[in-house]
């Protein structure tokens, strides 16, 4: 039973009172009582639980009985104790040890409070207010509330509202701004003037107790100083402790009885009516500039916090700003409290250690610097929303101030918390719900589901916040667009997050600070990773469901006519419709023909899901295979007809060996056939190998080392411009494309030219070989072989036949003259092209230089004609 006893919390706590007080346990009798009050009272808590104060409160009430060594020991204690994690409730065991350190005897209004504060503590974590809180709820929002509002938080809060930290912690000030010190380390440690933070004030600042005020509208200052706090000043002259309170109201962005807001020059003034010398209105007027400031950012947040429109990231920001706003309203609480101090008989009165303006000026130096920078920020920020105002914001966190540096960080991460929410569930959900359009990617709900990848999504370069890349902009975008790919256009229902680990959002301001201070590691780490397997998957559900590669590869043989079995015979059985018009070819026919065309080759053995998709269209093919198509078949339809030519001329040479008259035409003819079969046959080649197969080979090996559909759909685009663009079918070429077909329609009409001549020529040739039969047969039957008559009449027919001969070599000759001099023509286009490779095409063009010497334009070197245009064309 003794053990229970010594366990119970009674036991405790009157151990715990004998052990602080070094007495023993009847002599503690009076502390006993008043802890254990203190532990069962259940008032309302009337002040916030802030650790620093409390060990502030503790220091100075060591100060006072002049204990300086003790003073040092509890700093040096309590900093121990706060790199400790064994108490979670710091602040209730110093209040606690605070309150039993008091006389119990002495007539107190705090007793209750405190007691009442420390029971309620006790069952939860009793920090103090996260830093994050964007206004403390004692304050009043408007400027008209403010006086009464900050009155209540002064009269019913006393230091507990004075949480005088920053975004580092805590830093004390310096004991040589304490009054009545010399400029030097006080017992304790004390830290160097530049040390301090923002929005921190001397340890003495904080008033030693509460202060009652009623709820009305009134200074929330001593209405009036004692005698001896108004010293050495001239009959009529404003003192200085007025002017003090004064700056307090502006501070706050209230005009003061003597410093009020003037309209026309946008400032704080001094009445110029009120005596007062130069020293103290030039102190006063400076001072007066944090009151300015302080409207400047509280006009923004005020206007802003109700604009819905503003978007998340615009919400942030304001709340960022209310948070810096509510250190800076501690802050002033302290100077407030400052002025007053409660003697031990309960009676407020002014002493000698009120605030001075010069203190003022030095202690409020940093936070003027602060309230400057979120001036500043704000006047930058106007008419910004979502990732611009965070690129605005990152831009003011490159300084030297580590102060400011830290300020500008912390606002960053407020800041940047929605975009990266956003951010988080596009890349692993592919879900964008922006509402105010503040995210860096766009979403366009009229395209269509074809259009998907190319048109529905892109990016607002304006909204990429500054603190990403262009590549990480990009590679977020293709993250989210993949998974809606895969979702809308493959009906794949993979969940998202079995193709890519989902990493944890950020739920948190924290959160975000701490990924934004490593953009480079494990930020772009998550980019990366995401990107690579979504894009992986995408890509081996194209290949394994829908068989991308083999379908470029049926392009590649198909409408590039890479498939020569099949382009051959397709050809061969599109002759007699290829010399029809147009308008009497049937799409049904056609369809025919290439199936036939396709049973016939090959092609029989590509994949069903590929010949299902060879079709017959008119003008109804992709247009820039459409353009390449034609000219491919075009150029073969060339070569195929010269392989007519000359299978002509070498079935007909001879049948018209007996027609002697022919010869010099039918050589000619040999000649031109000659001429054009070489160009052709060089235009094939370079069409052939140096264009396609080249290009193809540099489209299948990035097509290989693809890491995403961007970069095979890239691959791909440049894939068609190479051939586009050497193949002559781009603008720049319009000119050589013009010459070429020239060339081309020569070739038909030099086809019907040499038809016509072996259609005459075999017609006189039969008639002749007639005559001769019918003689040869008169003969045999013992007659004479001809008459007279019929005689002459072949002498007239093959006369008439030879008279049109020179009109046939003539006509040939023109054609011939023609036809090179459209080549040249070429070849000199050819010579003054800025593509290397239709340069070197020309030389292989006039490989024997036989243009070359009958045109000077074709006489220039390469170097000499490389990049320029022939003035004479």
């Amino acid at each position: 039973m003794a053990t229970l006893d010594q366990k119970s919390p009674n036991v405790l706590l009157q151990s715990l009172c004998c052990r602080i007080t070094g007495k023993s346990e009847a002599e503690v009798a009076h502390q006993f009582q008043y802890a254990v009050r203190v532990i069962g009272s259940n008032y309302a808590p009337t002040i916030e639980r802030d650790e620093f104060l409390v060990s502030e409160k503790i220091k100075k009430e060591l100060l006072k009985q002049r204990r300086e060594a003790d003073t040092a020991l509890f700093s040096e204690l309590h900093r121990k104790l706060q790199t400790q994690s064994v108490l979670k409730q710091r602040w209730s065991v110093l209040y606690l040890l605070l309150s039993l350190a008091e006389d119990p005897r002495k007539p107190s209004s705090r007793v209750g409070n405190y007691g009442a504060l420390f029971a309620q503590a006790l069952p939860r974590d009793a920090h103090s207010t996260p830093f994050y809180c964007t206004r403390p709820q004692s304050l009043a929002l408007g400027y008209g509330e403010r006086s009464v509002g900050l009155s209540a938080t002064v009269g019913s809060s006393g230091i507990s509202s004075l949480g005088v930290y920053t975004l580092n912690g805590p830093t004390p000030t310096p004991q040589s701004l304490l009054a009545g010190h010399p400029p030097q380390s006080a017992a304790g440690g004390g830290q160097p003037l530049g040390s301090r933070l923002a929005w921190t004030l001397p340890a003495n600042c904080s008033p030693s107790s509460a202060l009652a005020m009623p709820a009305t509208r009134q200074p929330l200052v001593p209405s009036a100083p004692s005698t001896r706090v108004v010293r050495s000043h001239r009959d009529g002259e404003v003192s200085e402790a007025a002017l003090v309170r004064d700056i307090l109201y502006v501070f706050q962005g209230i005009d003061g009885k003597f410093i009020k807001m003037s309209a026309q020059e946008n400032c704080y003034k001094i009445d110029g009516k009120v005596a007062l010398c130069k020293s103290l209105r030039d102190t006063s007027s400076r001072l007066a500039e944090l009151g300015w400031l302080h409207n400047k950012v509280r006009k923004y947040t005020d206007a802003r916090s109700l604009d819905r429109a503003f978007g998340l990231v615009g919400q942030s920001f304001c709340a960022a700003l209310h948070q810096e706003l509510k250190e800076y309203y501690r802050l002033l609480s302290v100077l407030h409290s400052q002025l007053q101090v409660e003697d031990e008989q309960g009676v407020t009165t002014c002493t000698e250690t009120s605030l001075t303006l010069r203190r003022l000026l030095v202690w409020m130096y940093d936070p003027k610097v602060r309230l400057k920078t979120l001036a500043a920020l704000v006047d930058f920020c106007q008419g910004r929303k979502g990732g611009e105002l965070a690129s605005a914001v990152h831009s003011y966190g490159k300084t030297g101030d580590p102060q400011m540096r830290a300020l500008v960080q912390h606002i960053l991460s407020l800041v940047s918390h929605p975009i990266l929410n956003f951010l988080y569930r596009w890349i692993y959900d592919g879900e964008l719900e922006d509402t105010y359009h503040e995210f860096f990617v766009a979403s366009d709900p009229n395209v269509k589901t074809d259009r998907l990848w190319h048109d529905k999504y892109s990016l607002r370069k304006s909204m990429i916040p500054s603190f990403f890349t262009m590549d990480q902009a990009r590679k977020v975008l293709l993250i989210g667009k993949s998974i809606n790919f895969l979702h809308q256009v493959c009906h794949d229902r993979t969940p998202p997050g079995k193709i890519t680990p989902v990493s944890k959002s950020v739920d948190t301001p924290k959160d975000a600070a701490e990924l934004l201070t490593d953009l480079e590691g494990a930020f772009q780490g998550k980019i990366d990773a995401a990107y690579f397997d979504t894009s992986k998957y995408l890509l081996d559900v194209l290949n394994r469901n829908y068989l991308l590669l083999e379908h470029l590869q049926a392009m590649r043989r198909y409408l590039l006519l890479g498939q020569g079995d099949f382009i051959r015979h397709l050809m061969d059985l599109l002759k007699p419709e290829l010399v029809r018009p147009a308008t009497t070819l049937y799409q049904h026919n056609l369809t025919g023909i290439l199936e036939t065309a396709v049973r016939a080759t090959n092609a029989q053995y590509d994949n069903a899901e590929i010949l299902k998709r060879l079709d017959v269209r008119l003008l109804e093919c992709m247009s820039h295979y459409l353009r390449v198509f034609n000219f491919l078949w075009r150029a073969k339809r060339m070569e195929y007809t010269l392989t007519d030519i000359w299978k002509g001329q070498m079935c007909n040479a001879k049948l018209l060996k007996t027609m002697p008259e022919l010869s010099g035409v039918l050589h000619q003819c040999h000649i031109l056939a000659s001429e054009m079969v070489h160009f052709i046959h060089q235009m094939q080649y370079y069409i052939t190998f140096e264009v396609l197969e080249c290009s193809w080979d540099e489209l299948w090996n990035n097509v290989q080392r693809a890491q995403d559909l961007d970069h095979i759909i890239a691959a791909h685009e440049v894939f068609l411009d190479t051939i586009i663009s050497r193949c002559l079918l781009d603008n720049n070429s319009r000119s050589l494309l013009n010459q070429l077909r020239a060339i081309f329609d020569q070739i038909i009409e030099f086809q019907s030219a040499q038809d016509s001549l072996y259609r005459s020529a075999l017609e006189e040739l039969t008639l002749r070989l007639q005559y001769e039969e019918r003689k040869r047969q008169r003969e045999e039957e013992g007659q004479w072989g001809v008459t007279a008559e019929q005689e002459a009449e072949e002498k007239k027919r093959i006369q008439e036949f030879q008279e049109t001969i020179p009109k046939l070599r003539s006509q040939l000759r023109v054609l011939a003259h023609l036809y090179q001099s459209i080549v040249q023509h070429f070849l000199v286009l050819l010579m003054t092209s800025y593509d290397e490779s239709l340069r070197f095409l020309s030389f292989r063009l006039d490989f024997n230089e036989h243009y070359r010497a009958r045109d000077p334009r074709l006489r220039a070197s390469l170097g000499a004609n490389r990049g320029r245009r022939p003035s004479n064309i």
